[in-house]
């Protein structure tokens, strides 16, 4: 019996010649990540266990973008923390603004195929689009990686989804993911791994892919993986990654599930209000008013998302009495967008600019905190009630042309009814 892509990649990582689902390994990691939010307790941690080496130091970054910028005291004193300890110990340091960790890993070249890589948060997984194995850990997992390189892992399963067919103009990844969520539910693939194929991937641009792998987590998948093509590695040759090791599953891989959907006919998707797996067709929602529309975050904070909204707002304003916030998910993404024109077409719309960071969509900066009774469309990979900061607002979600022609319009609005809603990349 053959081998799924999470099997191989574990295997090769533990020195096994093949593992299989269920099986304890200890693995051998590439790259590890810890974000402000958990990095207190990886330091504490290290301090614990005494004056070792961290012979991985080196092979870990840090990254200041949930309490970014601090919007207390304890959080600049977290941050100052992790700026001396990067220092101390050679240990790569994103600062402040310079992008939400999902981001900024892969621009700095940190991973590539084949690769196992861990990080402080949930969505980790969306290194899954560079065909690399990525996962969530907790801070003090993170303390053992940088003394050991190591840490143990219990393979999972893998679900096999074929996405056939043409995305249709004004369809995106993100309405492919919330569909998932409407079929299986918030985790429903609980620890599995998902390996996504089929021509509608391969159809994908990289920002595409990496939404489609990102919002795997709120699945409670372990892992979302895809195929390597030339697109990939055009990619990573582009910003400096190692050689790739492409791993692809054989076809006689062993698999919980085998899943094929046709996604020309799928619709753009919204979740609706507090639930993350309520989800509905964006022609099925009549009238819905919004106060608020948020385009960011890790998991549609890309150059395309920015570019969605621009092609919808260009020209025009935001419907009165609606704001609109937008954060990139690095500063790299928003230099890339000030080029192309679309932070002028945006601002010129009505729009504000957050500096890259998860501040915003996790409500931890307070810079977009909604009033009772008001109601946010957002990019965001999560609804629940009272995420910013007022549990009388109601969040929705969506993809980024959603969004923008939402703001447009005042109302939760299907993109492929006003101008530039059914704007596509060029793969």
């Amino acid at each position: 019996m053959g081998s799924t892509i999470s099997e191989k990649i574990l295997a090769r990582h533990s020195g096994k010649s093949s593992v299989k689902a269920g099986e304890v390994v200890i693995a051998e990691i590439d790259f590890a990540m810890v974000t402000d939010t958990r990095a207190a307790n990886t330091i504490k941690m290290i301090g614990k266990l005494g004056d070792q080496k961290l012979q991985f130091a080196k092979n870990t970054a840090l990254v200041l973008d949930h309490y970014s910028p601090p919007p207390t005291l304890e959080a600049a004193e977290i941050h100052s923390a992790m700026r001396a300890f990067a220092t101390e110990r050679e240990t790569k340091l994103y600062d402040i603004g310079d992008g939400i960790c999902h981001q900024v890993l892969p621009e700095g070249g940190h991973l590539t195929c084949g690769d196992l890589t861990v990080g402080t948060d949930t969505h980790s997984v969306t290194y899954g689009a560079f065909n690399a194995l990525g996962t969530g850990i907790e801070g003090t997992d993170v303390s053992a990686v940088m003394m050991s390189s190591k840490l143990w892992f219990r393979v999972p399963e893998t679900v096999r989804i074929e996405l056939q067919g043409q995305l249709q103009p004004g369809v995106w990844a993100k309405d492919i993911t919330l569909s998932m969520l409407g079929r299986f539910g918030a985790e429903g693939l609980n620890y599995q791994a998902i390996e996504y194929v089929g021509s509608a991937v391969a159809a994908m641009d990289i920002d595409d892919r990496m939404t489609l792998c990102n919002h795997a987590a709120e699945l409670g998948a372990k892992a979302a993986i895809l195929e390597p093509d030339e697109k990939t590695f055009a990619w990573l040759r582009a910003h400096g990654a190692r050689t790739p090791v492409p791993t692809f599953a054989d076809a006689d891989a062993r698999y919980s599930q085998r899943i094929v959907i046709d996604t020309s006919t799928l619709a753009p998707q919204v979740a609706r209000k507090h639930e993350v797996d309520d989800i509905v067709s964006v022609s099925d929602i009549d009238r819905q008013r919004i106060q608020f529309a948020l385009i960011g975050t890790c998991t549609n904070g890309r150059l395309d998302d920015i570019r969605q909204a621009a092609e919808v707002l260009k020209g025009r304003k935001l419907a009165p009495g609606v704001r609109m916030i937008v954060t990139p998910a690095s500063r790299q993404i928003y230099l890339a967008a000030l080029r192309e024109g679309l932070i002028e077409i945006l601002t010129t719309a009505g729009a504000s600019f957050e500096a890259a960071g998860c501040g915003t969509c996790v409500g931890i900066t307070n810079h977009l905190v909604p009033g009772d009774g008001d109601t946010v469309i957002s990019t965001a990979n999560r609804n629940f009630q009272g995420r910013l900061n007022n549990k009388n607002a109601d969040i929705w979600l969506g993809s980024a042309a959603t969004v923008a022609a939402s703001a447009l319009t005042g109302f939760i609005t299907d993109p492929r009814t006003v101008d530039g809603g059914t704007w596509r990349s060029v793969a």
